[in-house]
């Protein structure tokens, strides 16, 4: 008998083509990345390419028109932005949390009072809003809002705002361990003194970060303001930039606001980041 030597060949990559290698998830990610890498040049480089630059900087960047708008921007129209935002913000928060309080009592009318109240103005949108206090004098007359145009824009954006906030702050109410109630009344404290002592400082402490993203669109939200029809004394960013883009027929002073808003509202967001991670670390 002659003896007959069998080969046998090592096995390969399970279901793999014969002849083709296989890469490895980190080779295979490695190239998935080189290709979006190479797309987004070709994307820049067309963009780069298709783009009338000249045409773009005389109509957004004209330099001459960007002059006219310092230093109102800043003393007038970013100075008024931040007394509508500022006072939105503080009865926002005031009310918020008053219906906060409402929507977890025991008593059943302040339940339905709360909860109407921020179905409503969270389902309305905020421009809605704004006109409906526009035209309240005519629904309710010789009502006026204590403040003039200051005070109808605080009032558009505490009732804007004071409906989120509400549930804001009832989950941070809710995410304050029922332990510390239960403690502060078995030391004696009344009901109402441990929440206004224990349990609403812990809560405004846990919501910090969201509070903070909502003044920045309490912040953004005060353009609408403008629908109004304030006067030039009381004009926000927005209504500032659209006016002064209106008379020089260039886009140029919509972009100077554009920025003026970022550098207000870039900081804020990176606040809220940090407060939120902080806040995380702690726990």
């Amino acid at each position: 008998m002659t003896d007959q030597s069998t080969t046998i060949k090592p096995p390969g990559p399970v279901g793999a083509p014969p002849g083709r290698a296989r890469f490895s998830p980190r080779k295979r990610q490695r190239i998935s990345r080189a290709i979006q890498y190479v797309v987004l040049v070709a994307v820049a480089v067309f963009l780069v390419l298709r783009i009338d630059w000249g045409a773009l900087g005389q109509n957004f960047a004209k330099s001459e028109v960007a002059a006219e708008a310092w230093p109102e921007v800043i003393t007038v129209a970013l100075k008024n932005t931040i007394i509508y935002s500022v006072g939105g913000f503080v009865f926002a928060f005031l009310f918020g949390l008053l219906f906060a309080l409402m929507r977890m009592s025991s008593v059943l009318p302040y339940r339905w009072i709360a909860t109407a109240y921020i179905e409503i103005f969270r389902g309305l949108p905020a421009l809605l809003i704004f006109l409906l206090i526009l035209f309240l004098p005519q629904a309710l007359p010789g009502f006026q809002v204590p403040g003039d145009t200051y005070g109808q824009g605080i009032l558009g954006l505490t009732v804007v705002g004071s409906a989120y906030m509400a549930e804001t702050l009832r989950a941070g109410l809710q995410a304050v361990p029922k332990g510390q109630m239960e403690a502060a009344r078995s030391l004696g404290m009344s009901y109402s003194r441990a929440m206004v002592s224990i349990v609403i400082p812990q809560a405004i402490r846990i919501v910090i970060p969201p509070t903070t993203n909502q003044f920045v669109a309490l912040l953004k939200d005060s353009s609408l303001v403008l629908f109004l029809g304030v006067t030039s004394e009381y004009v926000e960013l927005t209504k500032f930039g659209n006016d002064l883009a209106s008379t020089h027929a260039n886009a140029t002073p919509i972009l100077v606001v554009g920025v003026t808003y970022l550098l207000v509202t870039i900081p804020l967001g990176y606040l809220a980041n940090r407060l939120e991670k902080s806040q995380g670390r702690g726990r």
